[in-house]
């Protein structure tokens, strides 16, 4: 039987984290065949830019390490991670950040519409560009590689209340998928 691999995640954050609660119990300590070798995937650490952001109350409750600091300070901290995940993570990563780390992140619009903060809202009532998006970190805001993506149509009379459930639930489904799949590029680099 091959010897089992490890592959390290660190997720980053800064509001409500229902998307890195979400990451955590799909992928955390879960094995799956890569290069035809079993690898079971560890989230690590958890971090955030925000000392108020509710997704700190969703470590505790899931029994995950976490910290909460500047940029300069997850460098260090997340040494040794195989890929970072930002998860509703509210500011851009520096060139110093991503020279030290590979990082993806989801995006609440089919890019590259709506590029930049309030996407959910501008996609909605601008009718356009309406979905979500996972691509890789660059240094050009929402600018990277895409990983995977997925359209959502309006429903006729449906309200940014709903349309933003459509989407949570949408981002819920579609960025563990996403993870793998960069996880599986990542092998082949």
């Amino acid at each position: 039987m091959p010897a089992m691999h490890s592959l390290k995640l660190g997720i980053l954050f800064s509001g409500e984290g229902s998307n890195m609660q979400n990451l955590i119990q799909k992928l955390h300590h879960k094995v799956y065949s890569r290069q035809d070798s079993p690898t079971r995937l560890e989230v690590v650490l958890c971090a955030t830019n925000n000392p108020k952001a509710n997704g700190l109350r969703r470590c505790v409750s899931l029994r995950m390490p976490y910290l909460v600091g500047t940029q300069d300070d997850f460098i260090t901290a997340f040494k040794g991670c195989d890929l970072l995940l930002c998860a509703g993570y509210n500011k851009i990563l520096s060139p110093k950040f991503l020279a030290h780390h590979k990082a993806i992140n989801i995006h609440p619009a089919f890019l590259p519409h709506h590029k930049g903060a309030r996407a959910l809202e501008r996609s909605f009532h601008s009718q356009s560009g309406l979905g979500v998006s996972v691509h890789w970190v660059s240094e050009e805001l929402d600018s990277g590689e895409l990983i995977l993506q997925e359209r959502l149509n309006l429903n006729p009379l449906e309200s940014l209340e709903n349309y933003t459930r459509r989407v949570h639930a949408l981002e819920h489904r579609l960025y563990p998928q996403a993870v793998l799949k960069a996880l599986k590029l990542c092998a082949h680099a």
